[in-house]
């Protein structure tokens, strides 16, 4: 072999090596990619309890309950499904039924969510586009009806049946 085709040789190894690595690293992180799960979403991974991922959605009306020593119990929906969420913390501000919200923590084995941090969201006009989609993909919102219904009757919308 001349010196020319070995340097090809190794260009060539060195790129399927690198190519190898970042499919393997993509692969990986291919669910931690995503911003946060919508309780659907969280149904059709099947996600095992004690893995830690971000839950987002809107919280339920009637649904926060505080208890003794800043616990709290609320239920997180996306129009599709409703997962209960328990925290043990201060909320945020600006977090309120109806409003938007995302939380990090895990599944438990019974199925409630365990949140170590939540985050509300930040104003009444801004929407993550993982929502805005949500709320597209469930019909709930139509863009060429308008603007996004108010974040706080979300929860009690029904699906709108195009006719």
């Amino acid at each position: 072999m001349t010196r020319k085709q070995r340097r090809l040789t190794m260009i060539g190894g060195s790129l399927a090596v690198l190519a190898v690595a970042a499919a393997l690293v993509l692969n990986a992180m291919r669910d931690s990619i995503v911003f946060f799960s919508t309780p659907v979403m969280v149904a059709e991974k099947h996600i095992p309890a004690g893995r830690r991922f971000r839950l987002g959605g809107l919280v339920e009306k009637g649904s926060l309950v505080h208890g003794a020593d800043l616990a709290v119990t609320f239920k997180v929906g996306d129009g599709g499904a409703t997962l209960p969420v328990s925290f043990k913390g201060i909320l945020p501000d600006l977090f309120r039924e109806g409003q938007g919200v995302v939380t990090l923590g895990m599944l438990q084995p019974d199925g409630s969510f365990r949140a170590s941090e939540v985050l509300a969201k930040h104003d009444e006009t801004y929407m993550p586009k993982d929502v805005a989609d949500a709320l597209k993909k469930t019909g709930m919102w139509r863009p060429e009806q308008g603007p996004p219904p108010p974040a706080g009757t979300w929860n009690t919308l029904a699906a709108k049946v195009s006719g």
